[in-house]
C-alpha cells in the first residue's frame, strides 16, 4: 500500500463517522499533513457546518502548525462553489496547501471537475483516483443521486433457512437482537423509509431509529386509499397512493439520497419486479418456518438469481447472517 492509500483510508475513516450527519451534503473525509510531518483530522460537519477540508486544516491551525506547503487528501473532489459554505478550493489556495490528494470527482453539476481545475489553476499539484473504487462504493447513495436524481435504494428483509419472513404462532422477531441493531444502523443512514399499508396494518412499527445514535428516517406508506390511522405509531407519516417510479422521482427532488424499502414481500416484490432496487440485504436467521403458507420473501414467480447481483458482504450479526447483493446493472450501449 503506497502513503498516498494508507492516508486516503484514514481520510476514508473520518468520512464514516460523518455517515448519519452530513446529509443532504456527501460524507466526506480529510487528511492534512504539513511540511513538519503533523498529521491532522477533520470530517463533514452537519448542514451549514465546515467541509471537511475546512475541519482538517483548522485543526491544523489550532494544533499550532503552518499549513504552507501542506500535502490535503480528501475522499471527494473539494467544492469551487458557494453554498450554504464558501469553496473549499479558495480557502485551500489561501492557506498555502502544495499538493491536493483525491480518490474520486464530484459529480454534483456545481462542482463537476471545477474543483480540480480551480487548484490546478492556482499552481497546486492535483493527484487523482487514490482508492476510487473503495470510495465510490462508500459514497454509493450520493453518486447514484447525483447521477440519476433519484435515492439510492436499499430493500431490507429479515428470512429463515427456508425462505420465509415469518413463522406461524411463532415470535414476531425471527432474528437476533444484533440483527435489529443493524437495521436501525440502516435506518439511521437512510432519509427515508417505505413500508405498505398492510405492513402498518399487521405489525404498527415505528420505523424510528432507536438502537443506535441518528436522526428517524421520513417515513413513507404506500396506501391506495390514501389513509392511515391517527394512533399508527408510523405516524407522523407520507402517504403515497401513485407509481414507485413518480416516488422515487420525488424523493430524488426533496433531496432524499437513500431510500430504505422495510415492507413486506407485496412491497418488495413491486420495487424488485420493477428493477427499482439498488442494493439487497437479507438477515438470515438459523431457523427453519416448515410452514409453506408462510411468506416468503417475494410473491409470485419473482427471482433473484445469483448470476444477476455482486456478492458485497457476508457478515456475522449475532447467530444470523447478513447478506448483502447489488444488482448487476447493464451499461447504455452494451447488449
Amino acid at each position: 500500500m503506497t502513503n498516498h492509500e494508507t492516508l486516503m483510508r484514514r481520510a476514508m475513516h473520518m468520512a464514516a463517522t460523518a455517515r448519519t450527519h452530513a446529509r443532504p451534503n456527501p460524507w466526506v473525509g480529510a487528511v492534512v499533513v504539513c511540511v513538519d510531518g503533523s498529521v491532522y483530522e477533520g470530517a463533514t460537519s452537519p448542514p451549514g457546518g465546515p467541509h471537511a477540508e475546512i475541519v482538517a486544516m483548522n485543526a491544523a491551525r489550532g494544533g499550532g502548525s503552518d499549513l504552507r506547503g501542506a500535502t490535503l487528501y480528501s475522499t471527494l473532489e473539494p467544492c469551487s462553489h458557494t453554498g450554504r459554505t464558501g469553496p473549499c478550493t479558495q480557502a485551500i489556495i489561501s492557506a498555502g496547501v502544495s499538493c491536493v490528494v483525491a480518490a474520486i470527482a464530484d459529480p454534483d453539476s456545481h462542482v463537476a471537475g471545477t474543483g480540480f481545475s480551480t487548484l490546478r489553476a492556482a499552481g497546486i499539484e492535483v493527484v487523482t483516483d487514490v482508492l476510487a473504487d473503495e470510495v465510490s462504493a462508500q459514497l454509493a447513495p450520493y453518486l447514484h443521486h447525483r447521477h440519476t436524481g433519484r435515492p439510492f435504494v436499499i430493500l431490507k428483509m429479515a428470512t429463515t433457512l427456508d425462505a420465509r419472513t415469518a413463522i406461524p404462532n411463532g415470535p414476531r422477531w425471527i432474528t437476533s437482537e444484533e440483527a435489529r441493531v443493524r437495521v436501525h444502523q440502516l435506518r439511521a443512514e437512510s432519509d427515508a423509509i417505505v413500508v405498505g399499508s398492510g405492513t402498518v396494518l399487521a405489525d404498527d412499527p415505528e420505523l424510528t431509529v432507536r438502537h443506535v445514535d441518528g436522526a428517524s428516517p421520513r417515513r413513507i406508506v404506500l396506501s391506495r386509499s390514501g389513509a392511515v390511522s391517527a394512533t399508527a405509531k408510523v405516524q407522523p407519516c407520507d402517504v403515497w397512493g401513485g407509481s414507485l417510479e413518480d416516488l422515487l422521482d420525488s424523493l430524488g427532488t426533496d433531496g432524499v439520497l437513500q431510500l430504505m424499502v422495510e415492507g413486506g414481500p407485496t412491497v418488495a416484490t413491486a420495487f424488485h419486479e420493477q428493477g427499482l432496487i439498488n442494493r439487497y440485504v437479507f438477515h438470515i436467521a438459523p431457523i427453519v418456518s416448515g410452514s409453506d403458507s408462510a411468506p416468503g420473501v417475494f410473491v409470485g414467480d419473482s427471482a433473484l438469481p445469483l448470476s444477476d447481483c455482486t456478492l458485497i458482504s457476508a457478515t456475522a450479526l449475532g447467530a444470523d447472517i447478513e447478506i448483502v447483493l447489488d444488482p448487476i446493472r447493464k451499461k447504455v450501449g452494451t447488449s
